[in-house]
């Protein structure tokens, strides 16, 4: 199992986390991932870490499909992947029609149809085997009945086949994924549950979960914590009628809370969603507690298809040392 540090969204607060991530490199962590949503992008702050490291690997977790055209995430992925050796982990994903309609006034339709299409030419992009065309119905190149003609990429990339990971929930966008592109990105992943709700991953496709880490005696607070983060994403992160983050919840076997989860954080009674999640959902998708505690529950991911642990929450050098003994030693 490789071991990946997920420093989510650059926030004003977080201020710069270059320590953290050449101190994740000294240690043998294998890469480093930042997000989007409606804050901060995912490439500008991988390009600031780029710059002061050697060898970690920088991935995007995700680049949302709406916020750029196809073309321009191709070249912003060659570009960055030059600049930094061949590093480059290139995450994207469709977001929800929340964020794609509310921010970047785009409609949401066929994810996993324009996902597709978006990877076929990116892929296009970079082999430079001839000028880009697309008949697909969601990015056609060039743009029917204008004056645009097929153009080939200027650069030649450093690496014409950069690694393409999908953030994905649903089960046919989770497919898709293992069909096209190298690795998954799962936000939650309960990993008793990957198999029976995933199926089998072809040899070599990296399953890179997510998982929030808290090195604590208190365990309590720990999963309070934890609680929290869920309480946001199943009760508004999302519109009511469609909430991505709910359905996966629902489909490893909490539908039931799910629900009054959302309802209760849409009705503005927070405390209650909060109460409302089961400490068994949250103790599932994380590893808190001490050392002793995540040890044992490492090998539940260890005997799930995951290969490789992205860690959220440890950022000083002794929590990073401990997470890399337990998952690496």
């Amino acid at each position: 199992m490789k071991l990946g540090l997920n420093l989510g969204y650059w926030q004003r607060h977080a201020d710069d986390a270059t320590e953290v991530v050449q101190t994740a490199e000294r240690l043998g962590y294998d890469s480093v991932w930042t997000a989007e949503a409606y804050g901060s992008d995912a490439f500008t702050p991988l390009a600031w870490y780029g710059a002061r490291t050697k060898r970690i690997k920088l991935g995007t977790s995700v680049a949302q499909l709406s916020a750029r055209t196809p073309v321009a995430t191709a070249m912003t992925a060659m570009t960055l992947d030059h600049l930094t050796g061949g590093r480059l982990l290139l995450g994207v994903g469709a977001s929800g029609p929340q964020v794609v309609e509310g921010w970047y006034g785009q409609p949401f339709p066929r994810p996993l149809a324009r996902t597709r299409e978006y990877v076929e030419i990116m892929r296009k992009v970079w082999r430079r085997e001839e000028p880009v065309t697309n008949e697909g119905p969601h990015y056609p190149l060039p743009l029917p009945g204008g004056l645009g003609k097929p153009l080939k990429l200027i650069t030649h990339p450093l690496r014409p086949d950069i690694p393409v990971y999908i953030g994905a929930e649903g089960p046919r966008n989770v497919a898709m994924a293992a069909e096209i592109a190298q690795g998954w990105l799962p936000l939650f992943t309960f990993p008793s549950k990957i198999s029976e709700l995933y199926g089998e991953f072809p040899e070599g496709f990296d399953v890179a979960a997510m998982v929030m880490v808290a090195i604590t005696d208190d365990v309590r607070s720990a999963l309070d914590g934890v609680k929290m983060m869920l309480s946001l994403y199943i009760g508004g992160m999302g519109a009511k009628s469609r909430n991505f983050h709910a359905d996966i919840v629902g489909r490893m076997g909490y539908a039931e809370a799910a629900s009054r989860i959302q309802a209760l954080y849409l009705a503005g009674r927070r405390q209650e969603a909060f109460d409302a999640i089961p400490d068994e959902l949250a103790d599932g998708i994380s590893l808190v507690g001490p050392p002793g505690r995540i040890k044992e529950r490492l090998q539940l991911w260890r005997d799930s298809p995951v290969t490789t642990l992205l860690v959220m929450g440890p950022r000083d050098e002794r929590s990073l040392t401990t997470v890399r003994d337990l998952v690496l030693g």
